[in-house]
């Protein structure tokens, strides 16, 4: 299957050298460009691409509203956030609205195309170590939770977290600490395969798009804390 890609950012130079990249690879394909926040949600919902790569810093409407227009309409485009610095607080607002990810804007090609495959096929791209930074660095950003334990039991602030069976609820806290499915796989003494069926029902049970959402959940429920 191809991958649809839709490009936003102000700058017109920066989006040709994204396009010419990802017009090179098999299996991209570029849709459409928008210059701003506004025609970036407007086009995501007309032109149905399975990415958008969002800038941020963009007149008029931004790329964290653009990335919360795009997450509310319920378009299933993955959002990856652009960003110049690999803990820039825009990039934590991005993830908070609903982002599957961040990506420097000096990202190799090489890298830059296996992150939009792994979005559109439903993973996150963040590195589960930054993660963990990005979240640590911005924990008094989040709702309150995110840096003590609630005064309520977790379940009651999100109800669906009682579904969850014991182990796929080490799963999420395994998740929570930053650790790839390898590492979870070794400290849970399971397989990756195991593993990953288990991020999946975890990210379905709670209805969440990818394992960066069930990070910043567990951190707002106060799981876990930085």
């Amino acid at each position: 299957m191809t991958v649809r890609v839709l490009l936003a950012d102000d700058q017109p130079l920066l989006r040709a050298g994204f396009r010419m990249v990802l017009d090179a690879q098999p299996g991209i394909a570029v849709v459409g460009e928008a210059g701003d926040g506004a025609a970036a949600a407007r086009m995501a919902g007309e032109l149905a691409p399975d990415v958008v790569l969002m800038d941020v810093r963009m007149p008029g409407v931004d790329g964290i509203e653009a990335t919360r227009r795009i997450v509310a309409s319920g378009s299933p485009a993955r959002v990856l956030i652009l960003t110049t610095f690999d803990l820039d607080e825009y990039a934590f607002a991005g993830l908070r609205a609903g982002a599957s990810g961040f990506l420097l804007k000096d990202v190799p090609p090489e890298q830059l195309t296996g992150a939009i495959r792994a979005v559109a096929a439903g993973d996150a791209v963040v590195a589960p170590r930054v993660t963990r930074q990005l979240l640590d660095r911005f924990a008094g950003q989040l709702p309150e939770g995110g840096s003590a334990a609630p005064a309520t039991a977790p379940e009651a602030i999100e109800p669906r977290l009682a579904e969850l069976t014991a182990r796929e609820r080490e799963v999420l806290l395994e998740l929570a600490a930053g650790r790839t499915n390898a590492e979870i796989a070794e400290r849970l003494v399971l397989s990756e395969a195991t593993v990953k069926t288990h991020v999946g029902r975890v990210l379905g049970k709670l209805g969440l798009r990818d394992r960066v959402q069930a990070v910043i959940l567990a951190y707002r429920l106060g799981l876990v804390r930085p």
